[in-house]
């Protein structure tokens, strides 16, 4: 294989500290991490290696499966299976998971889609899972720098369904799941790592 074929997003290269420093604070007890939205699959290398012991389910639109593909077998990691076939706007896996992990999807989606995305981890949450989001978000309703109100002109330019996310909105979705906010971190670039957990089943 010709390493320099692999699918390569420059961001990931530069969020994958911050980002690990939330996920060892959160996930250290978890077992099975489910990645919605892998893109290039760098970040599914980076985080299953600085984390055996977390098995990292990589997982998006059929499309993207090859790329991923070539990061896991340049790899080859014990704890990284093969990626898996996830669309929101589709079917789920039958699996579940006690923790989710997803990076720079919500603003690319249609609110529609961002709906579907919360009751579908409905059905593959265990009942003491955590999920992860990182991203750009609005609070109250207003950007929360003048390069995030740039980067929603951007996208929305591109398709009117995208947008930078209200957290208020979000969290909204996520409480109608049982889940809990149990952490919003502040990342570089005027983003954010928003920790939810489920209620444990009585």
């Amino acid at each position: 294989m010709n390493e320099t074929n692999k699918p390569h997003a420059p961001a990931t290269e530069r969020n994958r500290e911050p980002i690990l420093g939330v996920l060892r604070a959160h996930f250290t007890d978890r077992r099975r991490v489910l990645e919605i939205g892998s893109g290039t699959g760098q970040h599914a290398v980076h985080f299953a290696k600085a984390l055996p012991n977390l098995m990292w389910q990589s997982s998006d639109r059929a499309d993207y499966l090859p790329g991923i593909e070539q990061w896991l077998d340049s790899t080859r990691l014990l704890n990284t299976p093969p990626s898996i076939e996830l669309d929101v706007n589709g079917s789920w896996p039958s699996e579940h998971y006690d923790a989710v992990f997803t990076a720079n999807t919500l603003h690319m989606m249609s609110w529609p889609e961002v709906g579907k995305l919360f009751n579908g981890l409905h059905t593959i949450l265990t009942s003491n899972a955590k999920l992860v989001i990182y991203g750009p978000f609005n609070y109250g309703g207003k950007p929360s720098s003048e390069s995030n109100a740039a980067f929603d002109r951007a996208i929305k330019a591109e398709s009117p369904t995208r947008g930078i996310r209200d957290f208020e909105a979000v969290d909204g979705l996520a409480r109608a799941i049982g889940l809990s906010l149990v952490a919003d971190v502040s990342m570089p670039a005027n983003n954010r790592c928003l920790v939810w957990q489920r209620h444990a089943a009585n």
